[in-house]
């Protein structure tokens, strides 16, 4: 199997986790831009929000999959 064909199975097999990653990531980036553009917050606290974001990322699906299992 060549590289090209495993990374198209493997897109194939996370298709909808990997869409689900970009809608959060886009989401996130757009919203924290417009905030603190609008804001005109300081340079580190824009980054600072931005790693945040990986925080946010794994807290949401995390209590997401919390709430599933004890459903």
């Amino acid at each position: 199997m060549s590289r090209l064909e495993a990374i198209g199975e493997h897109v194939q097999q996370h298709r909808r986790g990997m869409f689900v990653d970009l809608v959060f990531a886009m989401a996130w980036v757009t919203v924290v831009t417009l905030l603190f553009d609008f804001l005109q917050a300081p340079q580190w606290a824009y980054y600072l929000a931005m790693v945040c974001g990986v925080l946010a990322y794994y807290g949401f699906f995390w209590s997401l999959e919390a709430a599933r299992e004890t459903s």
